[in-house]
């Protein structure tokens, strides 16, 4: 497969800038890969395509405040920094990106919030946009991180929209996020409400998770025709050994396992036994997925419409098949279903 095969008839009016007023009641679009099927409910109906004992694989990450803004030491120039990843906890370091990053050197020092309560000090360049910062914090950790998640600001993609308003607090997190690390919520699991967890649990619908820190290594543009010579960056996962046992006695049993969005499937597509069980797992993953790939554990699952081009949309294609999943895509432009972020969902069985 190459990158130009997955374009299609996009523009920017399709995506969703909000959310719908209630989680589970976005459309969703149902595409049976045998037949190529496809159905228009809502979200809430999902329910009614699963049984009791079959599970569903939830990414239990937590977005966290990552986008900062501040000046520059002597010209007072503002600056937005994005906290990618912490290296070092006693040391402060983080990876970051600067914007603007072109006048940020090395040994420059960073001013952020009222009084300048946080400084940074840049210690070294990791790519273009990429600075590494060490935090000039005397407080304990814990302190220090509540004076990041006071300063910071949800990480909400600028395509969605410009400015982040005080509900994208709540709404761009799943309502089972916990384990905090994430810097774009996985949004499949957005669609979720506390109503449907319970009428899953009244049937019998067994819920199990998986953690993997999205960075934004997810939104990195494929820029190779040849998907081969593509490298995904690598994130951060978590196969619990209660999550591996009961996908395991799900699948031995003939009950369905569904995948919620794509960093599901890639987590547990990373730790697979060779007679295609889940394996518990705590470590990093780069895996790319895109057809041809023989998916080992899930046999349905849950995503957003994402943008043409994107790894996401690829690896959709590979578990539902290219010419369904590119149709699914034609007739949900067609009956205008929103995309994105904060978009509708479709449901791959």
């Amino acid at each position: 497969m190459k990158l130009s095969q997955y374009n299609y008839d996009f523009s920017p009016e399709m995506l969703a800038q909000y959310p719908v007023e209630h989680r589970d009641e976005s459309r969703l679009l149902v595409l049976h890969r045998k037949s190529g099927e496809i159905e228009h409910k809502l979200f809430k109906d999902i329910i009614n395509y699963f049984d009791e004992k079959d599970v569903f694989v939830l990414n239990n990450t937590k977005v966290f405040p990552a986008r900062l803004y501040g000046n520059k030491e002597k010209t007072g120039a503002e600056i937005e920094i994005f906290l990618l990843r912490e290296l070092n906890k006693d040391l402060r370091l983080w990876d970051v990106l600067v914007e603007p990053a072109r006048k940020i050197r090395i040994g420059n020092k960073l001013y952020f919030g009222e009084d300048d309560a946080l400084v940074a000090e840049v210690i070294d360049n990791t790519t273009s946009r990429g600075r590494t910062l060490r935090f000039l914090y005397d407080g304990s950790y814990e302190e220090f991180r509540e004076v990041l998640a006071q300063m910071g600001e949800t990480p909400l993609p600028r395509w969605v929209r410009e400015k982040v308003e005080p509900m994208d607090e709540e709404r761009y997190q799943t309502i089972y996020a916990k384990v905090e690390g994430a810097v774009a919520a996985p949004t499949a699991g957005l669609h979720f409400s506390k109503h449907l967890l319970k009428r899953m649990e009244i049937k019998g619908i067994d819920t199990a998770e998986i953690t993997l820190h999205v960075g934004l290594g997810n939104f990195r543009t494929v820029d190779v025709e040849d998907l081969t010579k593509h490298k995904m960056d690598s994130e951060q996962i978590f196969i619990p050994a209660e999550t591996a046992q009961r996908v395991n006695e799900a699948k031995q049993s003939g009950h369905r396992v569904c995948a919620i969005g794509t960093t599901v499937q890639r987590t547990m597509e990373s730790s697979v036994s060779t007679s295609g069980m889940l394996k518990p797992y705590e470590g990093w993953t780069n895996k790319f997925i895109f057809a041809p790939y023989e998916f080992s554990v899930a046999d349905s699952m849950v995503s957003n419409f994402h943008h043409p081009g994107s790894t996401q949309l690829m690896m959709v294609a590979a578990f539902g098949g290219y010419e369904n999943v590119m149709n699914a895509y034609k007739v949900a432009i067609e009956e205008g279903y929103r995309f994105g972020t904060y978009g509708d969902a479709m449901l791959i069985l």
